[in-house]
């Protein structure tokens, strides 16, 4: 199952103003895709090892490799189709 990962932490501004757009994209995208939160003040070696070197930070993963990723906060239509556009199986 395609796994997406955002890499966020509680200080941070976007971060926080994106959370309700990857909640809302969750719902649109689930069960097909799992989406994941990573707080990096918590997980520092987590995200060291991902390369982790801004934040808001999304990851996709599928078949427990990395495909794509991206940095910036992002609206839930923006989440949902920069996922869909990497996993074209997935369909609208």
């Amino acid at each position: 199952m395609p796994v997406v990962v955002d890499i966020w932490a509680p200080w941070c501004g976007p971060c926080k103003a994106m959370a309700p757009a990857f909640e809302a994209a969750a719902i649109e995208l689930e069960p097909h895709v799992r989406l994941m939160k990573l707080n990096s003040d918590k997980e520092v070696a987590v995200a060291a090892r991902l390369g982790i070197r801004g934040i808001p930070t999304m990851i996709l993963f599928h078949g427990g490799r990395e495909i794509a990723r991206t940095s910036g906060a992002m609206a839930a239509g923006q989440i949902v189709r920069w996922v869909r556009d990497r996993l074209p199986t997935l369909g609208a």
